[in-house]
């Protein structure tokens, strides 16, 4: 957040706010006109740190990624929303229309829709692609009348397609039931019970013309969807891949890393990109602190990068501490929002292995205090419950290990052991 004047200050609301900003601001929330309290369904938080200057009566800016202002939001009130996080409720003004999507100008406000449909026209939302078995619901319901296709494409949803994707594939369908039309709504998935269907509930209502009609599909694509989905959400090796080690500091992790990416680009399974945690603090993060704070953006800028290579299709291979669950997690919803495999890897090495091996002195240091904050020493390191593999490199070599997580991948589908670059046989045995 950021002053803009001795009034104003700038907020930039989360990706699923800024879903709810849009649609406050075409009125597909009607008779909502602002963030509310979590029994709207419909909410704007901060950091409680922030406050003490949102009182009420305080005007707040809500700004895009990019700093662009969109709507304007006077505080009529603030509720606790946990520990951390306090929200604001208030009606808001728009600014600018939001901009910058790939099919920008299928989102549509409801009253855009208004004037250009019939009235007799049939709405079918859906957060997945149609199969075989929707199709044929929908023409025999439509009976020829029109078909308004709502392709809800919020933060959260479609679950295992992009958004892009998602479009696509109500585009082609489209094309199989004839006279049909396609918006793309906004629309974040909420988390509290019971939430998420009552707002969607009224988001569809504001679009709906007349009937609803929901899909009941299940089964095969038609074809044409089908062809859309694969090139969204590619499988086996052609899925973007990010490879996540953890571990303490000296443990193994980024010689092990190293291993497996000279493994793959030697054998040409994989594009790869190593991302080691000591090369992208001088590169990527430089100037950050080690604060838990600057850490955890570290660890960020590390996932972001890691998840935009995956998105191209190729594999990412990150060896930094990251000792909070917290952001391991965020590393995973960005990859996993890219249609990409996140695979954790838990370099499980004892700490007395770690300061045995310690070549840098940094152990010791962080033992007489010079060093605060120091993983495993000063500052927590919060073990995986959620890891792939589990490994620990005392008393082991590097190729051992290495073996253990390229089993791993083959498993899952993600590189193909067998296959030689040449096109000849090569079978792991043969090494």
């Amino acid at each position: 957040m950021n002053t803009a004047d001795g009034n104003t200050v700038q907020l930039a609301p989360s990706a699923g706010e800024l879903d709810d900003l849009e649609l406050l601001m075409t009125g597909a929330l009607a008779p909502l006109r602002g963030f509310g309290t979590p029994e709207t369904g419909v909410t704007l938080t901060t950091s409680r740190d922030l406050a003490p200057r949102l009182s009420p009566g305080t005007t707040v800016e809500l700004v895009d990624p990019e700093g662009v202002p969109l709507a304007s939001l006077e505080i009529q009130d603030t509720f606790e929303e946990d520990a951390a996080t306090v929200g604001l409720v208030g009606a808001v003004r728009g600014l600018t229309r939001r901009e910058g999507r790939v099919f920008d100008h299928l989102y549509l406000a409801p009253e855009q829709l208004r004037t250009g449909l019939p009235p007799e026209t049939i709405t079918v939302p859906s957060a997945r692609p149609l199969t075989e078995q929707d199709i044929d619901h929908i023409t025999a319901a439509a009976a020829g009348r029109p078909v308004l296709l709502l392709a809800l494409v919020g933060e959260g949803r479609p679950e295992g397609l992009s958004a892009t994707g998602l479009i696509r594939a109500s585009l082609a369908a489209a094309g199989l039931i004839g006279n049909a039309h396609v918006v793309a709504v906004p629309l974040a998935r909420r988390d509290r019970a019971g939430a998420d269907g009552a707002v969607q509930d009224r988001v569809v209502r504001a679009y709906a013309p007349a009937e609803v009609l929901e899909t009941v599909g299940e089964g095969p694509l038609p074809a044409a969807v089908e062809a859309v989905v694969r090139s969204d959400r590619p499988t086996g090796t052609a899925r973007g891949m990010v490879l996540f080690f953890t571990g303490l500091s000296g443990s193994g992790k980024s010689t092990v890393a190293r291993g497996v990416r000279d493994r793959l680009v030697a054998e040409g399974h994989r594009t790869v990109t190593l991302l080691d945690g000591d090369v992208v603090r001088r590169n990527l993060s430089a100037g950050l602190t080690f604060s838990r704070e600057d850490r955890e953006t570290n660890i960020r800028r590390i996932g972001w990068v890691a998840a935009e290579i995956a998105r191209h299709g190729g594999a990412a291979i990150c060896s930094p501490i990251a000792p909070f669950a917290s952001t391991r997690a965020a590393v995973r919803r960005m990859v996993d929002a890219t249609g990409g495999a996140f695979v954790l890897v838990h370099v499980a090495t004892p700490l007395q292995e770690c300061e045995r091996r310690d070549r840098k002195g940094l152990y010791a240091k962080a033992r007489r205090g010079d060093i605060p904050d120091f993983t495993g020493i000063s500052s927590p390191y919060e073990e995986p419950d959620d890891a792939d593999l589990r490994v620990d490199t005392a008393g082991r070599t590097v190729d051992e290990v290495v073996d253990d997580v390229l089993g791993l991948l083959a498993e899952d589908g993600l590189v193909d052991l067998d296959a030689d670059p040449t096109g000849s046989p090569a079978g792991r045995g043969e090494r």
